[in-house]
């Protein structure tokens, strides 16, 4: 099965602005492979001027906020470095089963990487002379000076929605049968090595014996 990859535009964002950036990621591309009845629902950033659609389903909402949990500890545990969170849609297929591998196994349709680099608000520090001490102001120009960043995430971010509705509306071949009934496509969220190090040997070995990347649930 042909699997179609996209490799969505990192963003350069502080710690505290990755759940919203995630949610609004996530939603967005969960919304857009979506089948069957839905209750779309607009959700407005409170970070940012951008409102993002959801599917309206409290469940999906839950399960995608977990999946955020895992990553913003994964980056707790690794700070700056820069991050991918993987979103993988798959088909579940029947197979023979043997002594190495499970009876079904997942064929993987669509791959979205959200890229991250979590970058660290530089603080401001008090300078001496010879005979006076000068704070440095962080009002004013501060205040500009991070009006101007979250411009520019707040962009940026505008561009990967824009980047994810391109990908949907021109990849289209690859999408499996829709089964009746079926209202969301299987998905799973892992997040891969950002090097060949030994989380990438751990994971190689999990899928070995699970024939599956680990999941983030």
């Amino acid at each position: 099965m042909n699997c179609e990859v996209c490799q969505l535009e990192e963003l350069k964002v502080e710690h505290f602005e990755i759940r919203e950036v995630l949610r609004c990621i996530l939603h967005t591309i969960v919304f857009h492979r979506a089948l069957g009845l839905l209750r779309p629902k607009d959700v407005d950033l409170e970070l940012f001027e951008i409102t993002y659609v959801q599917c309206g389903d409290v469940e999906l909402e839950k399960k995608i906020d977990e999946k955020i949990d895992h990553f913003i500890s994964w980056v707790e545990k690794h700070p700056n470095k820069k991050s991918q969170l993987c979103l993988s849609f798959y088909e579940v297929k029947s197979k023979q089963p043997s002594w190495f591998t499970n009876k079904t196994e997942r064929l993987y349709w669509e791959q979205w990487y959200a890229n991250l680099n979590v970058t660290q608000h530089p603080k401001h520090h008090s300078s001496k002379t010879h005979h006076t001490k000068v704070v440095v102001d962080p009002g004013e120009s501060a205040t500009e000076e991070r009006s101007s960043r979250r411009a520019m995430v707040e962009a940026s971010l505008r561009e990967v929605l824009f980047q994810i509705i391109k990908f949907v509306n021109e990849k289209k071949d690859h999408l499996p049968p829709i089964s009746e009934g079926v209202i969301y496509f299987p998905y799973e969220t892992t997040i891969p090595s950002s090097s060949y190090s030994a989380f990438g040997m751990d994971m190689i070995k999990r899928m070995l014996h699970s024939g599956h990347p680990t999941m983030l649930s």
